[in-house]
């Protein structure tokens, strides 16, 4: 390669590595390898079934036509157990509107027993879900708690939250 001819082939290198990336970064597929959903912004939560306190199963699925404020959390969790009264205090101002709150308890970092009494002692009042082999958790990337999503009445993830302790300020300031 002559001197002339190398002076572009590193910028035109660099700009078609950027290039690649950023396409690949915006057309990436909404799905695993397995198919199922990814839990993204502007995509479509993925369902789960799972066991609710009286063992009857649960899925996201049932509760499709509702804005829904999905909170992954444990028992052992100081921002979860803050939080806590804020979810319940929206969950009752705005039920009526529609409203959805799912609690899913990581039980399988968690205990079983000790999530059913931390619920019973906040007064919840909403569904707590029980995700006793992490298969919830694994679909929807868990990594930190608590991980709340907004979900909206077509099943569309319209924002991620990751940590806490939310506030019922914030619900309000939302609308």
């Amino acid at each position: 390669m002559k001197m002339h001819e190398s002076k572009w082939f590193f910028p035109l290198l660099l700009v078609s590595s950027l290039l690649i990336i950023l396409l690949t970064g915006f057309f990436s597929p909404a799905e695993s390898n397995s198919g199922q959903a990814l839990p993204r912004v502007g995509f479509s939560a993925p369902n789960f079934s799972l066991p609710d306190s009286e063992n009857q199963i649960v899925t996201l699925q049932d509760f499709r036509g509702s804005v829904i404020i999905l909170n992954f959390w444990a028992s052992w969790c100081p921002p979860c157990r803050a939080e806590m009264p804020a979810f319940q205090r929206v969950f009752d101002s705005h039920k009526e509107d529609g409203l959805v709150v799912i609690g899913v308890n990581t039980t399988y970092q968690d205990d079983v027993q000790e999530a059913r009494q931390f619920a019973i002692e906040r007064g919840v009042q909403f569904p707590v879900l029980y995700d006793l082999d992490n298969s919830a958790s694994r679909d929807y990337l868990i990594q930190a708690l608590p991980t709340t999503f907004f979900i909206d009445h077509r099943g569309v993830i319209r924002k991620v939250i990751y940590g806490g302790p939310l506030t019922e300020v914030f619900f309000e300031s939302r609308g």
